[in-house]
């Protein structure tokens, strides 16, 4: 089978970039990414390049190349549905809310209701893929739903996984270390999932596309992001106990990291893990196995969430402890929200549950990020549900200029490690702060050293 067109069910953080990548490397295929948030879909049209509704380096580029040629997005799901060879599904499934598994299983309303809707639009043959990240042998239900409900039509369901990291997603898209296609290893699983190989392999090295049954496939996407969590929990762990020697945590992690057996990334000491994937993962990782009896299993990974939880406390412990036990009436500043550089993603940032401990010890939060409007802080901290929505907007002041969202400031946070930050005029920041003036570093950006010979009393992640 030969992809001509394809259509995206979802157009976030995902979706988008993903698509926008396969136009612009499959000129002759036409990609149709759909939502039913016209807002979002709005801004991805939007005139001015610059108002795409999701920051990566690099996206605009594409987008601007491919948009209007053979990359359309549209809230007409049905019409690109109808017309499509193959559906990718990249939906939000986010942690349950509510009933069984409440807390950490994977909701897949949304995933059910994009089956539902092919189904009834379906009128040929189609090939459809999960993007989003799935629990195990979520294919078969979705075969389920397209086989007892459609119009006679037959499908072939394909795992396709992705593997990127926000801030760099248009460089893994380009240049990825593998494209993992998981498919039925019947002759017509094993068709669709050349046919999905074909697509790939228009920039992609064949050798770098893996081929695997659909359950290998589903359980790697959550197996990769339960590791690459586990790795900074371990770190962070280790960051605590040198706290309490005269051992320094970056000297640590380049010593251990030079082991050719455990390698550098991801061990770099901080505040903690955010974003969409790693926490939304491991307890899904952990409620399969508790469904499988596996409980040893389960309270292994459980507690890389429980250290993650405890690092972001314990830094917002840390900040109260060391301005003279409270910080009521003061302002803190905290440069970045982002849960990490190049990227508008605030999802599980830790910037947002240490804002939540500051606020609820009456503390004042001057913010600056590059990326993060206003509007999403608030939305953040509404969310968490602990404070009300007019003190969170009482107690925190958004800016566009970093040395005002400073002046007169008690203390900085750094929490997210946006390159502009090294490059500050750090002797002027500390000029316009009320003394002592403290940083606090909780991403390891800064060098120390120069911090306290400008006179900051400067504390970071792994510091005694």
């Amino acid at each position: 089978m030969k992809i001509t067109n394809i259509c995206c069910i979802g157009a976030g953080y995902v979706g988008g970039p993903t698509m926008a990548v396969i136009a612009e490397k499959c000129p002759h295929i036409k990609v149709t990414v759909v939502d039913l948030n016209e807002k979002r879909i709005a801004d991805w049209n939007d005139s001015d390049i610059n108002n795409i509704p999701i920051y990566e380096p690099g996206l605009h580029e594409i987008v601007s190349k491919a948009r209007g040629k053979n990359l359309f997005f549209s809230t007409d799901v049905d019409k690109a549905i109808d017309e499509a060879d193959l559906i990718f599904i990249s939906v939000n499934t986010p942690t349950k809310t509510y009933g069984t598994g409440k807390g950490m299983a994977a909701d897949l309303k949304h995933i059910e209701l994009c089956a539902r809707q092919i189904a009834k639009i379906a009128k040929n043959d189609k090939i459809i893929v999960e993007k989003s990240t799935l629990p195990v042998r979520t294919a078969e239900a979705l075969k389920s739903i397209l086989e007892n409900t459609g119009n006679g039509v037959r499908f072939q369901i394909l795992s396709n996984p992705e593997f990127l990291a926000e801030g760099t997603a248009v460089a893994d898209l380009l240049n990825p270390d593998r494209v993992l296609i998981g498919g039925e290893t019947n002759s017509e699983g094993q068709k669709a999932i050349e046919a999905l190989v074909e697509v790939y392999s228009n920039w992609v090295p064949k050798e770098r596309i893996l081929k695997t049954n659909v359950w290998s496939s589903e359980l790697s996407k959550l197996t990769a992001n339960a590791f690459l969590a586990q790795r900074v929990s371990s770190i962070n762990a280790i960051s605590e106990l040198c706290e309490k020697t005269e051992a320094n945590v970056n000297e640590v992690a380049k010593a251990i990291g030079m082991d050719s057996r455990i390698g550098s990334k991801f061990l770099k000491a901080s505040v903690g893990f955010g974003g969409s994937c790693f926490q939304k993962d491991i307890l899904n990782l952990v409620y399969i196995s508790k469904a499988f009896g596996l409980n040893e299993v389960a309270d292994y990974w459980e507690q890389v969430i429980i250290m993650n939880d405890h690092q972001k406390r314990r830094f917002s412990k840390n900040i109260v402890q060391t301005l003279y036990n409270t910080v009521s009436g003061k302002k803190i500043t905290f440069l970045g929200w982002a849960f990490k550089k190049d990227t508008n993603d605030t999802r599980e940032s830790a910037a947002i549950y240490i804002a939540d401990d500051l606020i609820n010890e009456q503390a004042n939060i001057a913010l600056y990020d590059p990326k993060v409007s206003r509007k999403q802080v608030l939305m953040d901290l509404d969310y968490l549900a602990t404070r009300n929505p007019e003190l969170n907007e009482k107690q925190t002041e958004s800016f566009e200029d970093p040395y005002k969202a400073c002046h007169q400031a008690h203390a900085i946070a750094l929490l997210t490690e946006w390159d502009e930050f090294k490059t500050y005029d750090w002797q002027k920041i500390y000029d316009g702060m009320l003394k002592p003036a403290f940083i606090f570093d909780g991403r390891n950006i800064l060098d120390g050293d120069a911090m306290r010979a400008i006179g900051f009393v400067y504390q970071s992640i792994g510091s005694k």
